[in-house]
């Protein structure tokens, strides 16, 4: 599903922020990115979904050169990956069910399945009853759950979350972390970027720990490994 092969970043300012990677995470996996604050992982998920693109080397997602991939072909990779933030990126004048529509109505999905897939994302994050409210009307945590229905209306194969409870008290982490393995159950691969360290050491899953843009240990069922 995702394939980097000796993949450099480095920025304008001199910093390489990936500094050769090679790693393969294959269909549906869960895994975790770890590491220090500024070690690179931000970087590595934002070439997933070419926010940046790679100085050198090979990096395939789902069949897919990105390397060799053209501008405007940059919209239909993206139909294939679902990306949540930390910090939600709603649209504030769109209510929880038009800021979800809007993901479809981009690639121009009719409306009646655009209101068939919507009512079935925000139940499944359990927001159907709150589908009118504005991003202001609504909790941190129901924010981050309309972001992740955003980002899996229109069932992407990959799921990738940057930080997605660094904003959020510990219970309502646990509640957003569920909806992930439920997304991850359902097929999607997951890649997370994230420092917590209990959900990371209680969830067991595929742990990346990223250092200076190296990849200093992949473990299946892995832990943290950090003191935060």
């Amino acid at each position: 599903m995702i394939k980097m092969k000796d993949v450099y970043k480095k920025y304008a300012n001199g910093v390489t922020a990936v500094n050769g990677i090679n790693v393969q995470i294959d269909p549906g996996e869960f895994v975790y990115i770890v590491g220090p604050s500024g070690a690179g992982k931000s970087t590595f998920t934002r070439l997933m979904f070419r926010e940046v693109k790679a100085t050198a080397g090979e990096w395939i997602i789902d069949g897919l050169d990105l390397r060799k991939l053209k501008e405007r072909q940059v919209p239909y990779l993206r139909r294939k990956i679902g990306v949540v933030f930390q910090d939600f990126k709603l649209l504030p004048k769109l209510t929880a069910y038009e800021n979800v529509a809007f993901a479809l109505e981009v690639i121009e999905e009719s409306p009646k399945s655009i209101r068939t897939k919507v009512m079935e994302v925000l139940d499944l994050v359990g927001l159907k009853n709150k589908s009118r409210s504005l991003p202001l009307e609504l909790s941190g945590g129901e924010q981050q759950r309309v972001a992740i229905a955003r980002a899996i209306v229109n069932n992407p194969k990959i799921v990738i979350a940057d930080e997605p409870t660094g904003n959020l008290d510990s219970d309502t982490s646990w509640e957003i972390m569920r909806i992930f393995e439920e997304i991850n159950f359902r097929g999607a691969t997951i890649v997370m970027a994230t420092h917590s360290r209990e959900i990371v050491n209680t969830m067991k899953k595929r742990v990346i720990a990223i250092e200076n843009g190296i990849i200093v240990r992949d473990e299946n069922r892995g832990e943290y490994g950090y003191e935060n």
